[in-house]
């Protein structure tokens, strides 16, 4: 009688990308986990030409973010939630921007999670008020990265990305 295969007792991986919307910056990062364990597939940004019109803008981060949708084939998008106070103008140009993210994951058929950033931090740092430099210091060391010298866009895709993992695994735990 043949033998079976040694069964496989690891989980598989699950790629996660977490985007911060923007016009001029988007940040996105893919995180990787395995058996509960985080690592860092990709960190970086897609930047548009500032004096480029919003249309093309746009059509700029959609394309952007397909490719790299594409390319890294996560299974879930995490995106974080619109918050701005002050400018008006600025808030809507985000939110066109993050209604084009939107479009991308879900016409590559991803599940969409959105949170806002008191949540990120919340969840990669453990207090919703931490500063910048101190979610960026839990991403460094959640994702075992000796240093991590990137643009703060992409930080913050890589802590929604981390978010999301967590969240996830808790409901995952609770059976919500």
């Amino acid at each position: 009688m043949p033998q079976q295969p040694a069964a496989n007792h690891k989980h598989p991986t699950r790629l996660t990308m977490g985007i911060d919307p923007g016009t001029a910056i988007v940040g996105y990062a893919v995180v990787a986990e395995q058996d509960s364990k985080l690592s860092l597939v990709v960190c970086d940004v897609l930047t548009t030409p500032a004096g480029m019109a919003l249309p093309q803008r746009l059509q700029r981060i959609y394309r952007g973010l397909s490719e790299l949708i594409e390319q890294y084939q996560p299974q879930d998008v995490a995106v974080e939630e619109l918050f701005f106070a002050k400018n008006a103008r600025t808030a809507l140009a985000v939110g066109q921007a993050r209604g084009v993210t939107l479009l991308a994951a879900v016409n590559a058929g991803l599940e969409i999670s959105e949170y806002t950033p008191m949540q990120v931090k919340q969840a990669v740092h453990g207090y919703g008020n931490a500063s910048k430099q101190q979610v960026a210091e839990m991403v460094r060391i959640l994702l075992r990265q000796p240093s991590l010298h990137i643009i703060d866009d992409a930080t913050d895709a890589a802590a929604i990305a981390i978010c999301h993992l967590h969240s996830s695994a808790y409901l995952g735990r609770t059976g919500r």
